[in-house]
Order: C-alpha cells, then sequence, then structure tokens
C-alpha cells in the first residue's frame, strides 16, 4: 500500500484540481452506520416505504422515529481521520471541491469549507408549507401520535428533516455545482462510497470523460474499478492517514 500512496502523493501534488467525493463509508469511522452494510441502515427495511415523500405523509408517526433514531447517531458523532485529512488538503490547496452524499455535518466540524451537500443535512429541518430553515433539534423529538408530529413555529406546517428523501430531486444549485467541480477535476477522489446511488455515481464518470484520473477508497468493490488509476482497499481513515503523512501534512 505504501507505494501505492507514494505515487498518489505525487499525483495528487501535482494536481490543478482535485474533487473529492464521499459516501457513507467516511462517516462509520466516527460511528455512524452506513446504508448497505449488514449492519447498514437500511439492514431489513425497505427505505422507499420509510423515508419517501410518501411515507413522511402517509405513515408519518414510523418516519419520524426512523430518524430520531438517526438523531441518536448523529450528535455525539465527531470528525474521524477521514474528515480531517480530507479538511487539511483544502487548507493545503491540494483539494480544490470537496462533494458528499453524507448529511451529516462532519466534513464541516473538520473545517472543511465550501462542501457540496448533495443530500441536504440532518443539521437542519424545513417547513413543507413556508420554506423556512430551522436547526433539526425542533424534529428531534417523541412521535407517538400524529399529534405529535412536528410542527413550524412560524407558520404550523409540517416540518421535515433537511435532506433529500426518495421521490424528492436533488438541490439543483448542489447538482449543478458537483457537476462543474467533475468537469473540471483533472484527480477525482470516491471516498467510503460504493457507488451504488445516482446521480452522485455519475461524477466520477464526468471527470473520467473529461480526462480526469480517479483514485477509489472503499472496502468493497465498485462499478468503476477497471477505470480507476489507484485503489485502496483499507479503511479510509487509515490510508488518508498514511497519505497526510508522506504529504507532511499535519492535521
Amino acid at each position: 500500500m505504501l507505494e501505492q500512496i507514494r505515487d498518489f502523493a505525487q499525483a495528487l501534488k501535482a494536481s490543478k484540481y482535485a474533487v473529492c467525493l464521499t459516501g457513507a463509508g467516511a462517516s462509520t469511522e466516527s460511528g455512524l452506520p452506513d446504508f448497505r452494510s449488514k449492519t447498514g441502515l437500511w439492514q431489513g427495511v425497505d427505505p422507499v416505504s420509510l423515508i419517501s415523500m410518501t411515507a413522511l405523509r402517509r405513515r408519518p408517526v414510523e418516519f419520524y422515529k426512523f430518524y430520531r433514531m438517526r438523531f441518536s447517531h448523529l450528535w455525539g458523532a465527531q470528525p474521524n481521520p477521514v474528515h480531517k485529512v480530507l479538511a487539511a488538503l483544502q487548507r493545503e490547496g491540494l483539494l480544490k471541491r470537496l462533494i458528499t452524499q453524507n448529511v451529516d455535518g462532519l466534513h464541516q466540524a473538520a473545517g472543511s469549507q465550501d462542501v457540496i451537500e448533495l443530500h441536504g443535512s440532518l443539521r437542519e429541518c424545513q417547513c413543507l408549507d413556508c420554506g423556512r430553515h430551522f436547526p433539526s433539534k425542533l424534529i428531534d423529538v417523541d412521535v407517538e401520535t400524529e399529534a405529535d408530529i412536528p410542527r413550524c413555529p412560524e407558520c404550523g406546517g409540517t416540518l421535515k428533516p433537511g435532506v433529500v428523501l426518495f421521490e424528492e430531486a436533488l438541490p439543483a444549485d448542489a447538482l449543478h455545482a458537483a457537476m462543474e467541480a467533475a468537469m473540471k477535476a483533472d484527480l477525482f477522489l470516491v471516498v467510503g462510497s460504493s457507488l451504488e446511488v445516482g446521480p452522485a455515481n455519475q461524477l466520477p464518470v464526468v471527470a473520467l470523460h473529461h480526462g480526469g484520473r480517479l483514485a477509489i477508497f472503499n472496502l468493497t468493490p465498485t462499478f468503476l474499478d477497471s477505470r480507476a488509476t489507484w485503489i485502496f482497499r483499507e479503511k479510509a481513515g487509515q490510508v488518508l492517514s498514511a497519505l497526510a503523512e508522506e504529504l507532511g501534512i499535519s492535521l
């Protein structure tokens, strides 16, 4: 692994516009579950039936109970080496854009700037009626009956988590910024993503199409492995920490 890290470090230093996409695997070392592993959030659960707009309207009690469980994981989570190294790479000017599928806000907590959040953020909630945004503590409540459903303090409308649910489109501004970054990337990093969810999984394809090279940091195979110049199968935190050491970057 060390020789491959040295080679990648040289490529990163030579890069003019490196871009990184992170997925759930980037936050598992912070104690947050991923989605598709044997211990992931979707194990034994049909996500479409539970975290969709339809579920919010038709099964709100189950919907909010699921998100209460997610909040229980979120509040105690701290940035891990993945978040810290990526933030350091940004500070050093080696990483130009950071795109994430995650909704936990840990990149920002580690010091990353201008993070493109494709799937929104669990740190806030939004009123379905007036569109106002509020801290997500307003929906981190016990919901036993429909009378307990969190309501907007301004208009009384229903509050939803500030994340993209099934049946919702990605935020247009975030998707546009991510696509623009992918087109400019001469080096594209995928960290902790199985690349199974679109349209995020098309970002590295866009980068490759425009001449960028691809590095994948993920424990399991992806559909783009055959097109990647570097593949790291070890834990992302371990690999990125070794990369930071090779680059002489302190966290």
